[in-house]
């Protein structure tokens, strides 16, 4: 190798130890000047280097490049966790959603390239491990040749690093010119790994606590006796959907044309917010919460929940002698916790609710299908008893097309006839090429799944109807990872009785809550709801 090789290959293996050190965890830092900064690890680490011997330098080299490489793709990790939930990558709990991001991935962009995609994250991650293992090597056996020199410009750099720590210097807001952002993320992946760890025994404790546990039947929801209770669940309503400007404009209009039309056919609502546990995916985790009155913002939680005998809001409607059911357009397969933990009369998955047309995001059918089998199945049928009902409607998940329009209900029938509609609009490789076009088509098809409920409830609904929907979480990509986790709630009912029960929580008049609604956690909305609801609380005018 030519001494001008020998120079550029010396200064790219500087280049990728050091870029593998200031590398930010968060893509709104992931900017040139984010790369202005000074890795106090590294000055460490060519210190450490200087004083050992030869044989244990290259031993301490391998190792610290191994370390980079684990950093750095825990960091890249991070970058993906942050853009799509809203958090960091949890070494302990996350693998499982690895193999979820992909699926997801393949329904936005096609199964074969999602798999491309993967293969190719594994070869680029195997490939950094040996390139900053060799870059390292090569950085000792240069700094052990110019010891002095070296020895020189780690003293210098750290003086600067120092007066930039102490000068709290800043190019990049958050990103300190005297970086230990390496350390940080070390730091902070073993308290989340820790906590984690702990989780399960204060999941316990907190779990034991339930105030509605033994309330007997006759004491449970007499405010609702004889209506039917139905909870749709929006995927990916969130607060954005009605603040952000941009997605204001498509999803605005429908809640206001919603409201007035409601209101003429004789039904009142209330709006407000809730906090959900979780951002971008992971919508069990939300059903979870608002059911059992419990924070689910894990995994590892969800699988905990299930196992034990809380009292959900589907088993208090049940133990009350309400029909309870549960409408899973997403779901595919047996879901067991449906009947051991929620304890559903009746579960209606993906393939039972008779669908033939084409397939559409993550639900194989369009939400004016599964509430026009909904109303075949259950509403519809003459001499029931009293619904309560969870429905997810899922026409708004990721990646948010394609997105049919209504059409009549008499139509609808078995799905079929939404087979060129569907082929008619925007398809997913088209619409995530621009990411103007992905916030487009997120509104739209979030104003379609509203439109599609406000139309069933002018359509079907009946005098003793109780409806309350609200979101799951806020989107991924389309608000940012510093956005609100909040979402909408929404009640809506014909008999004045039932909103005169929640006068006293303040929610807002009509389908849209403004920017002053209240807020709660997802999980204070059970016992709030069962107290509201029950003997307990008297209607207040």
């Amino acid at each position: 190798m030519t001494t001008p090789a020998k120079r550029a290959t010396t200064v790219l293996a500087g280049l990728l130890v050091f870029i593998a050190l200031v590398l930010p965890d968060r893509l709104a830092h992931l900017t040139p000047a984010a790369l202005v900064r000074i890795p106090l690890e590294g000055l460490v680490v060519v210190a450490l280097l200087l004083v050992l011997p030869a044989r244990s330098g290259r031993i301490a080299a391998v190792a610290v490049g191994v370390v980079l490489g684990l950093l750095t793709v825990l960091k890249i990790l991070d970058l993906g966790f942050y853009e799509a939930l809203g958090r960091p990558f949890d070494p302990v709990i996350d693998s499982k959603l690895l193999r979820d991001a992909v699926d997801t991935l393949g329904r936005s962009i096609g199964e074969g390239r999602a798999v491309a995609v993967a293969v190719g994250v594994v070869v680029a991650a195997t490939a950094m491990f040996v390139l900053l293992t060799r870059s390292m090597l090569r950085l000792t056996r240069i700094a052990v040749r110019h010891r002095s020199i070296t020895g020189r410009t780690v003293a210098v750099f750290g003086v600067v690093w120092l007066a930039c720590a102490l000068l709290g210097a800043q190019l990049v807001p958050g990103l300190p010119v005297a970086s230990w952002s390496t350390a940080a993320v070390v730091g902070d992946s073993a308290r989340l790994a820790h906590a984690s760890l702990n989780d399960p025994t204060v999941f316990a404790r907190q779990a034991t606590v339930d105030a509605f546990r033994d309330t007997p039947a006759d004491r449970l929801l007499t405010a609702l006796r004889g209506k039917d209770v139905i909870f749709p669940i929006i995927e990916s309503y969130g607060r954005s959907a009605i603040e952000d400007p941009a997605l204001a404009r498509i999803v605005g209009p429908v809640l206001d044309a919603g409201t007035r039309e409601l209101t003429a056919a004789g039904f009142t609502a209330r709006s407000a917010f809730l906090t959900s546990p979780t951002y971008g995916g992971g919508s069990w985790l939300a059903h979870s919460t608002l059911q059992s009155g419990l924070w689910i913002n894990t995994e590892q939680r969800y699988g905990q929940l299930v196992t034990t005998d809380r009292l959900t809001l589907a088993g208090a409607f049940r133990r009350a002698n309400w029909r309870t059911v549960s409408v899973m357009p997403g779901t595919a397969g047996a879901w067991p916790e449906g009947h051991t933990f929620y304890h559903y009369d009746q579960v209606y998955a993906a393939q039972d609710l008779g669908y033939h047309g084409p397939k559409l995001t993550l639900g194989t059918m369009p939400d004016q299908y599964t509430l026009s089998a909904f109303q075949r199945l259950e509403y519809g049928r003459p001499d029931r008893a009293p619904l309560m009902v969870e429905a997810p409607l899922s026409s708004s998940h990721a990646p948010w097309a394609p997105v049919p329009q209504l059409i009549d209900w008499n139509d609808v029938g078995d799905g079929s006839v939404f087979g060129p509609v569907a082929g008619s609009t925007d398809q997913p490789a088209s619409v995530w090429r621009d990411p103007g076009r992905i916030r487009t088509a997120y509104a739209r098809s979030i104003a379609y799944s509203l439109s599609a409920l406000v139309s069933w409830v002018k359509t079907y609904g009946k005098d003793n109807l109780v409806l309350v929907f609200l979101g799951d979480h806020q989107p991924a990509v389309v608000t940012g990872e510093f956005a609100s986790r909040d979402v909408p709630v929404t009640i809506v009912a014909k008999d004045p009785a039932v909103l005169d029960r929640i006068s006293g929580w303040g929610w807002q008049d009509g389908l849209k809550p403004g920017p002053r609604a209240p807020v709660w956690r997802m999980d204070s909305f059970r016992d709030r709801f069962l107290t509201a609801f029950g003997p307990q609380a008297e209607p207040t005018r």
